[in-house]
């Protein structure tokens, strides 16, 4: 079995009351951080039940994006394997000198690059010019198709691509795909979730747990300049020995150190609680 999917889902109860207390741990570690928004997505997967907070509130997915457009071009390379070894040349300018959270790697102007070579760049460094390069590079309708599939609609996106179209509980679900293998097959969505587990960025999400676990997630970060609002998400999965779990949380508010250790305390909250179950 592959090391990061897991297709059957495991369908028993979990222990009672355990997502009724992780709730609540997670609300009281809400109401202590100084922001505008929280909302937070939380499943068991090896059980299946979940919770969310707000978790139908909208936030405007920025990085998050390129998860799907990974997912869009694994899907191609199902029909079509020589598509990861088709090769672009970048034509495009910088796109990332108005990210916070700078990339550790980036194409070079009219270089030769994969598709392959792409994905890693844009889901492990989440470099901006990578994801442009990409989407130049495939139809939009089959995109659009992808996130039909799972009840989001993109022409939201494509009406207002920096606007609030996106909530946690919808989001979460393409790392459920992923990690159920039910959209790509076993190879490529562990292949992909394997990608995701060399994601750079370790201040959100992974700092709250334990090291030596492994997690497979993606950030996004969103400034608005006309309201000096910032957003700050990070979504994945945690893998617990033994009990894998899946977290989403977006955040609101107007410093980036904070939505950032808001993060890491609500998942060394969840990471702690699961661990003493």
């Amino acid at each position: 079995m592959p090391k990061y999917i897991s297709p059957l889902l495991n369908c028993g109860n979990p222990p009672s009351n355990t997502l009724t207390d992780l709730k609540q741990k997670i609300v009281d570690t809400i109401q202590k951080q100084d922001l505008n928004h929280i909302s937070v997505y939380f499943r068991d997967l090896n059980n299946g039940p979940w919770f969310g907070i707000n978790e139908n509130i909208l936030f405007s997915p920025a990085s998050l994006v390129k998860v799907p457009l990974a997912i869009a071009y694994y899907k191609l390379s199902e029909t079509d394997p020589s598509i990861f070894n088709k090769t672009v040349i970048n034509t495009l300018n910088d796109d990332n000198s108005e990210q916070n959270i700078k990339p550790e790697k980036t194409i070079v102007p009219n270089q030769k690059y994969t598709i392959k070579e792409l994905i890693e760049l844009m889901i492990i460094y989440s470099d901006n010019n990578s994801y442009d390069l990409l989407i130049e590079n495939i139809d939009n309708q089959l995109l659009k198709q992808i996130y039909l599939n799972l009840g989001i609609d993109l022409d939201k996106a494509m009406e207002n691509p920096t606007g609030n179209i996106i909530s946690v509980k919808n989001y979460a679900s393409f790392f459920r795909i992923l990690f159920n293998a039910s959209y790509l097959n076993p190879q490529s969505s562990n292949e992909l979730l394997e990608m995701l587990t060399r994601t750079t960025f370790n201040k959100g999400l992974v700092a709250g747990i334990g090291q030596g676990t492994t997690i497979a997630h993606k950030f996004g970060e969103r400034y608005f300049t006309d309201t000096s609002e910032r957003q700050l998400h990070d979504c994945g999965i945690v893998y617990s020995p033994q009990k894998p779990y899946l977290i989403c949380i977006m955040t609101r508010g107007t410093d980036f150190n904070s939505l950032t250790q808001s993060i890491k305390a609500i998942s060394s909250t969840i990471f702690q609680h699961w661990q003493d179950l």
